[in-house]
Protein backbone atom coordinates (compact mmCIF):
# COMPACT_ATOMS: atom_id res chain seq x y z
CA UNK A 1 0.00 0.00 0.00
CA UNK A 2 1.37 3.48 -0.51
CA UNK A 3 1.77 5.76 1.89
CA UNK A 4 -0.82 8.68 2.34
CA UNK A 5 0.29 12.17 0.79
CA UNK A 6 -0.65 15.31 2.63
CA UNK A 7 -2.70 17.23 0.31
CA UNK A 8 -2.17 20.81 1.52
CA UNK A 9 1.36 19.87 1.40
CA UNK A 10 1.19 19.40 -2.38
CA UNK A 11 -0.78 21.64 -2.97
CA UNK A 12 0.82 24.37 -1.43
CA UNK A 13 4.52 22.99 -3.05
CA UNK A 14 2.50 23.25 -6.31
CA UNK A 15 2.14 26.92 -5.90
CA UNK A 16 5.55 27.36 -4.75
CA UNK A 17 6.72 25.55 -7.81
CA UNK A 18 4.17 27.95 -10.18
CA UNK A 19 5.38 31.60 -8.30
CA UNK A 20 9.28 30.67 -8.92
CA UNK A 21 8.74 29.95 -12.14
CA UNK A 22 6.88 32.81 -12.50
CA UNK A 23 9.30 35.03 -10.78
CA UNK A 24 12.25 33.16 -12.70
CA UNK A 25 10.43 34.49 -16.49
CA UNK A 26 10.06 37.82 -15.11
CA UNK A 27 13.92 37.91 -13.59
CA UNK A 28 14.74 37.08 -17.36
CA UNK A 29 12.73 39.50 -18.82
CA UNK A 30 12.67 42.60 -16.27
CA UNK A 31 15.87 42.04 -14.45
CA UNK A 32 18.67 43.82 -14.63
CA UNK A 33 21.65 44.38 -12.23
CA UNK A 34 22.46 47.29 -10.25
CA UNK A 35 25.76 47.95 -12.34
CA UNK A 36 23.24 47.49 -15.32
CA UNK A 37 20.79 50.40 -14.58
CA UNK A 38 23.89 52.74 -13.42
CA UNK A 39 26.14 52.34 -16.22
CA UNK A 40 23.00 52.71 -18.53
CA UNK A 41 21.99 55.91 -16.35
CA UNK A 42 25.51 57.58 -16.43
CA UNK A 43 25.31 57.22 -20.21
CA UNK A 44 22.11 58.85 -20.61
CA UNK A 45 23.52 62.03 -18.37
CA UNK A 46 26.54 62.39 -20.43
CA UNK A 47 24.35 62.10 -23.71
CA UNK A 48 22.19 64.91 -22.10
CA UNK A 49 25.64 67.07 -20.61
CA UNK A 50 27.18 66.44 -24.34
CA UNK A 51 24.08 67.73 -26.04
CA UNK A 52 23.59 70.85 -23.88
CA UNK A 53 27.26 71.88 -24.41
CA UNK A 54 26.73 71.79 -28.15
CA UNK A 55 23.53 74.15 -28.12
CA UNK A 56 24.27 77.26 -30.04
CA UNK A 57 23.56 80.67 -28.26
CA UNK A 58 19.99 82.52 -29.12
CA UNK A 59 21.34 85.66 -29.42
Amino acid sequence: MAEPVNLNRFRKAKARAEKKARADQNTVKFGRTKAERQGDAATREKAKRDLDGKKRDET
